[in-house]
């Protein structure tokens, strides 16, 4: 009988010894090549450019179009700022919280909070009238504008999206290892992901503007709508927290931007952008 018990005894150590054993390989193939059931979070930095556009404005007595305008971003640089939680909205920030589905693919949700500030002082061409009441300080535009040659001046018009052109989207993307092509020994430790998304939301801008010297207005509405797709590379570190890097594209259309507190007054445009980004973040399985 003695006998008998010491082979399965046996028997049973190397059951739990093999469960064991493939428990710790399915483990290290969750940290290193499946990312199914992870969150992750980012919180990063942003430059962009932007396409010309034409603007529109129409309100009580105008209606003109300032054609090809140009804007530039506000950058505020490696600054205490990007971190500093009673001034965070000041510069230029990505924010984004996300889930995979699958090894591969991952829903989020993000606000890019980028800026957009028209350039003034530039001679563009405008077409459409203005007509103001000559008790208006700004009835000395009054006039019939078909497409002429017209100086943008910071007097007659300042127009800024600068806190700021908040696209707020959702986004499907995917992610690929590509640790094997760097001979990466040990992906727990560092990992390399390319990353690629598209998505879509609506734009919320907080638009600073002054217009025709009526009073200034800077208030947030949900102005319109917008599509981006982005590529970028993903470097983790240590399985938990990653540093990426992202080119993102897209378009921008507004066609309900308040200009001044009359709602009947309001401006439209709709323009191409580029973002350049890097972010920090962190990635957890759930």
């Amino acid at each position: 009988m003695r006998i008998r018990t010491i082979p399965s005894l046996l028997g049973v150590l190397f059951a739990l010894s093999s469960t064991v054993a493939q428990a710790q390989t399915a483990d290290t193939i969750k940290s290193t090549a499946s990312q199914k059931g992870k969150l992750f979070f980012s919180w990063g930095g942003n430059r962009e450019v932007y396409s010309k556009s034409d603007i529109h404005f129409k309100g009580e007595n105008y209606d003109f179009t300032i054609k090809d305008a140009t804007a530039h971003d506000k950058p505020k640089g490696w600054h205490i700022d990007y971190i500093n939680p009673t001034r965070i909205t000041i510069p230029q920030t990505n924010a984004k919280l996300g889930y995979f589905v699958s090894d591969h693919y991952y829903v989020s949700i993000g606000v890019d909070h980028m800026k957009y500030v028209m350039e003034r002082d530039k001679t563009r061409t405008v077409d459409g009238y203005i007509d103001l009441p000559a008790s208006e300080e700004g009835s000395q535009y009054n006039g019939v504008y078909d497409n002429e040659e017209f100086l943008v001046s910071a007097d007659f018009l300042k127009f800024e999206h600068t806190n700021g052109l908040n696209y707020v989207y959702v986004e499907v993307g995917r992610s690929d290892d590509i640790s094997s092509i760097f001979h990466l020994p040990n992906t727990d430790k560092f990992q390399i992901n390319l990353m690629e998304g598209i998505g879509g939301g609506v734009l919320y801008p907080k638009t600073n503007t002054t217009l025709l010297n009526k009073d200034r207005y800077d208030e947030f509405h949900i102005s319109g709508y917008g599509f981006s797709v982005n590529a970028g590379i993903n470097f983790t570190f240590f399985k938990y927290f990653f540093i990426q890097t992202d080119v993102k594209g897209g378009y921008i259309n507004m066609p309900d931007i308040r200009t001044t507190s009359n709602v009947k007054e309001s401006a439209s445009q709709h323009f191409f952008f580029l973002q350049n980004i890097i972010a920090i973040g962190g990635i957890f399985r759930v």
